[in-house]
C-alpha cells in the first residue's frame, strides 16, 4: 500500500474534539477513495460508505429534512447491519458532488457530533450552483494531489532516514555524496516519466514496465476527456477539450505564457471571453494548475497577481509527458532535460510547489526578465529558477539580485550540480530538491 502524506492529516483531524466534517477534493484517480477507506477501516469500530455515483438511489437519504436525527435514522434503516456508535462511527460520502443535498447536510452532522463524516469529490467546483446552502464553518476542505517526489521515493523503497539526511543537507547547504546524488537524480528522471498517479506508481513498482505505465497514462487522459463529455455543459464541451489538448504545445513555447490564440490553428475570434470558462472547468476538475504573473515580486505577493497573464501546467507530470510524442521518455532517461524548452521540469516544479502553497506565481517584465517562480518562504520573498539545460548562466536571476531589493533569497535548481552558494548569494541545488522547497 502506498504511503501518502494526507494520512497524517486524517489522523490529526480524528483527534480534534470539535471537528468539522472533512472534505477531500482532487482529480479523479489520485487515490482519494482508497486512502480514506483504509483510514476509516483502521480507525473506527463501524464504517458507513456511500458512493453517490455507484449507488444513485442513496441520494434519497438526503431528500427532505436534513436535521441530524432524521439523517441518522435514515442511515440506520438503510444500513441495518451497521451499528452507529457515537464517537466510534464514521460516514464516508464519496463523489459528494453528485448529491448537493449531502453537502448541505454536513452542517447538521458537524453540529450533532455523534458521527464523524468524511466526504470526497472530484468535480466539486462544477456543481456550486446546485448547492442551496454551503456548510461554511462546518467543513474543512483539504486538497489531495498525485504523489509528490518524496512519496514516490517512499513507494520505490527509499528509506525515510536517507530523505531526512538529504533534507538536512539542503537546510545546512552541505554537499551530497556523489554516488547518492547520482542515484537520486536517476530516480527523479524516472519520476518525470511515471508521475504520481497511484495506480500507475503501483504498476511501476510491481512490474518496472514503462510500456504498461504509458498505456495506463493514455487511459487516464482518455478518462479525463470522457469526463469532459459527460459533465461539461454542451456550450463549453469542445472548448474544454481544445484547451486541454493545447497544453503541451503551450508549454513548449520559449515564453510559456498561456495564449488563447494558440489553442486552435486557423480559428477566428479566439480570446478570453470564448475560452476562459474552459480553463476554469479544467482547474475546478483538479486537472491543471495555473501559475500567475506578478506585477512586482514584492509582498504581499497576492496583491500583485495578474489574473489575465498566466501559465497552465498539468497537475501530474507523468500525464503531461504522455501527451507529448512517443520517444520523449527515452530522451529524459538519456538526461536530455531541456526537451520542449524545459517544459517538463517547469511543470514538475509547479506541481511540487502547488502541494505546499496556495498559489503558484512567476515574474516577467517586458519579455526581457523572467523568473520561473516567486515564493514567499516563511516571510522571505524568494526567486526560484529552474535550469534544465547545460547553460549555467542566469541573466534574469542575476538581474533580480542586482535590482530588486524586495527579493531576499535566490535559488537555482539545475542538473549535474551539487549543493553550494555562489559569490552572489545564489543557492544552487540539484533538481530533485524541489521536494524540500
Amino acid at each position: 500500500m502506498l504511503k501518502r502524506k494526507i494520512t497524517k492529516i486524517l489522523e490529526e483531524w480524528k483527534k480534534e474534539e470539535n471537528k468539522q466534517c472533512l472534505l477531500i477534493r482532487g482529480a479523479r484517480q489520485v487515490g482519494k477513495t482508497f486512502i480514506i477507506e483504509q483510514f476509516c477501516k483502521k480507525n473506527y469500530e463501524s464504517y458507513i460508505y456511500i458512493n453517490f455515483d455507484l449507488s444513485p438511489t442513496q441520494k434519497k437519504i438526503f431528500d427532505g429534512d436534513l436535521d441530524a436525527n432524521t439523517l441518522i435514522m435514515k442511515l440506520e434503516v438503510t444500513f441495518p447491519e451497521i451499528e452507529i456508535k457515537p464517537g466510534k462511527t464514521v460516514l464516508f460520502l464519496d463523489e459528494i458532488q453528485s448529491c448537493p443535498n449531502a453537502r448541505v447536510a454536513l452542517k447538521s452532522f458537524a453540529m450533532d457530533k455523534r458521527i464523524d463524516v468524511i466526504a470526497s469529490g472530484s468535480l466539486l467546483g462544477l456543481y456550486y450552483k446546485e448547492i442551496t446552502s454551503y456548510p461554511v464553518g462546518y467543513e474543512r476542505i483539504v486538497d489531495m494531489y498525485p504523489l509528490d517526489f518524496e512519496e514516490f521515493l517512499w513507494a520505490i523503497g527509499i528509506k525515510e532516514e536517507l530523505i531526512a539526511d538529504m533534507k538536512k543537507k539542503f537546510e545546512e547547504k552541505k554537499t551530497i555524496d556523489e554516488y547518492i546524488l547520482k542515484q537520486l537524480n536517476n530516480h527523479f528522471k524516472m519520476f518525470l516519466i511515471v508521475g504520481g498517479m497511484p495506480r500507475i506508481v503501483n504498476e511501476y513498482v510491481k512490474e518496472k514496465s514503462l510500456g504498461k505505465v504509458m498505456t495506463l497514462q493514455k487511459a487516464i487522459i482518455e478518462d479525463y476527456k470522457l469526463d469532459v463529455v459527460k459533465y461539461a455543459e454542451t456550450s463549453v464541451r469542445q472548448k474544454v477539450l481544445n484547451t486541454f489538448d493545447s497544453i503541451p504545445a503551450q508549454l513548449s513555447k520559449k515564453n510559456k505564457k498561456f495564449s488563447y490564440v494558440n489553442i486552435l490553428e486557423n480559428e477566428k475570434n479566439v480570446g478570453e471571453r470564448k475560452y476562459s470558462s474552459s480553463i476554469e472547468w479544467l482547474k475546478n476538475a483538479g486537472i491543471i494548475n495555473c501559475c500567475y504573473n506578478l506585477t512586482e515580486p514584492a509582498t504581499p505577493l497576492k496583491a500583485n497577481l495578474r489574473l489575465d497573464c498566466f501559465k497552465i501546467y498539468m497537475r501530474d507530470i507523468g500525464l503531461l509527458v504522455s501527451m507529448y510524442e512517443s520517444g520523449i521518455q527515452k530522451d529524459l532517461l538519456d538526461d536530455d532535460l531541456y526537451i520542449n524548452q524545459g517544459a517538463i521540469l517547469e511543470n514538475v516544479c509547479a506541481e511540487e510547489i502547488q502541494t505546499r502553497y496556495d498559489d503558484i506565481m512567476y515574474y516577467e517584465k517586458k519579455s526581457q526578465l523572467e523568473i520561473d517562480f516567486i515564493l514567499n518562504i516563511n516571510g522571505v520573498v524568494t526567486a526560484l529558477e529552474v535550469k534544465s539545460g547545460n547553460n549555467k548562466q542566469s541573466k534574469s536571476l542575476n538581474s533580480i539580485v542586482d535590482n530588486y531589493k524586495t527579493v531576499s533569497r535566490y535559488i537555482k535548481l539545475e542538473k549535474n550540480t551539487n549543493i553550494y552558494v555562489d559569490e552572489l548569494g545564489i543557492e544552487h541545488y540539484p533538481l530533485f530538491m524541489i521536494m524540500f522547497i
